[in-house]
């Protein structure tokens, strides 16, 4: 067994909190969590406080939902449904910084492994990568289609850095996935994952579902997509929860993973970082955490989540994280009998 095996998964705790946690970001070193929520507001929370109490942002920030948030070396960056970045001191929760982003809402935020560079997505199907320290565009990256097949406005949920720094991927309401260069901001390769896609010609007609998230395996050589499989009635997140894995770099699709048994949007994906499972998180009216096997696909464990997760925070290890979503933070730690001891040594040849 290793310390951060899924089979010893247990959920420490959860509290509550007001509204929606859509992001979170978490200091280094610590349980203290950013997350933006539903009422236009950044707070910060100490999660393994014995009785954890969110504090708000109090200064003028956002004018809308706060979809995505990262640290960024000392700094915060959010992004919100008002098409802002807004850039934070962390100590003094007041904004040093803000930018008039994205023509329309803000999808996702993410930063590089080294907080260098931040991108951002929206529903105007651009994603930009943004200097991290200066504020100022790197690169506007354009291959989206702003209209799905069935001439209604897509949407560019999802975007993601490799572990190595080197290329980012974006993904969209109908399954196109995007991974670029990320110091020449050129498109390096383009998938198809139509599956997570719903659209209803007839009782409704409107669409459903799109790839939520997207994750680079650890040794960014594989591209994992998340999101919803087909839905029978498109009023209601009623279907499958989704992943497909590919090898990015030969436009194969290597695995399909779908779970009737706790239904919804994969919101998150997390690589083990040997490379043995995967996790996704999200859900519907409830929630999900559900780990499989990278190389079969097969079901290795699962919780059903006090709540409809949007995002996690990894631990510096990979030893647990934390959940955020609709009303409620959740702690979860793989846990031993007894933690990890040194090895015993070995006996004497000669020994009975």
């Amino acid at each position: 067994m290793t310390w951060s095996d899924p089979e010893k998964l247990k959920r420490v705790k959860d509290f509550g909190i007001s509204g929606i946690a859509f992001c979170v970001a978490r200091e280094s070193g610590s349980g203290k969590l950013f997350f933006g929520n539903s009422d236009f507001k950044v707070y910060e929370v100490d999660a393994l406080a014995e009785k954890p109490e969110p504090a708000a942002f109090e200064a003028e920030g956002h004018q809308s939902y706060v979809t995505g948030i990262v640290r960024s070396q000392k700094q915060l960056v959010s992004g919100s449904y008002d098409g802002n970045l807004i850039w934070w001191d962390s100590e003094s929760k007041k904004p040093t910084r803000t930018v008039k982003a994205h023509e329309r809402w803000i999808r996702n935020v993410t930063a590089s492994p080294d907080g260098s560079i931040v991108a951002s997505v929206a529903d105007d199907m651009v994603g930009k990568l943004w200097d991290a320290q200066s504020g100022e565009t790197m690169h506007t990256l354009k291959d989206h289609k702003e209209e799905t097949p069935d001439h209604y406005p897509s949407m560019l949920y999802a975007v993601a850095f490799s572990p190595d720094g080197k290329w980012l991927a974006t993904a969209d309401k109908v399954g196109h996935i995007v991974v670029w260069e990320v110091a020449s901001g050129k498109k390096a390769a383009e998938l198809e994952s139509p599956g997570m896609y719903t659209w209803d010609p007839r009782a409704r007609r409107h669409s459903i579902g799109g790839i939520r998230s997207v994750a680079f395996s650890h040794d960014s050589k594989l591209l994992a997509a998340g999101g919803i499989g087909k839905i029978g009635n498109i009023d209601h997140l009623g279907g499958p929860s989704r992943v497909e894995i590919f090898d990015w770099q030969k436009g194969e699709s290597l695995n399909t993973i779908e779970d009737n048994e706790l239904k919804g949007l994969v919101e998150q994906i997390e690589f083990d970082p040997a490379g043995n499972w995967l996790l996704a998180a999200g859900g519907d009216h409830g929630g999900f955490v559900s780990f499989y096997s990278v190389d079969t696909g097969k079901l290795i464990k699962q919780d059903k989540a006090p709540m409809h997760v949007h995002q996690l925070a990894m631990n510096d290890d990979s030893t647990g994280f934390f959940a955020v979503g609709h009303g409620k933070i959740a702690h979860y730690e793989f846990k031993s009998d007894s933690p990890p001891g040194p090895a015993e040594p070995p006996l004497p040849e000669d020994a009975t």
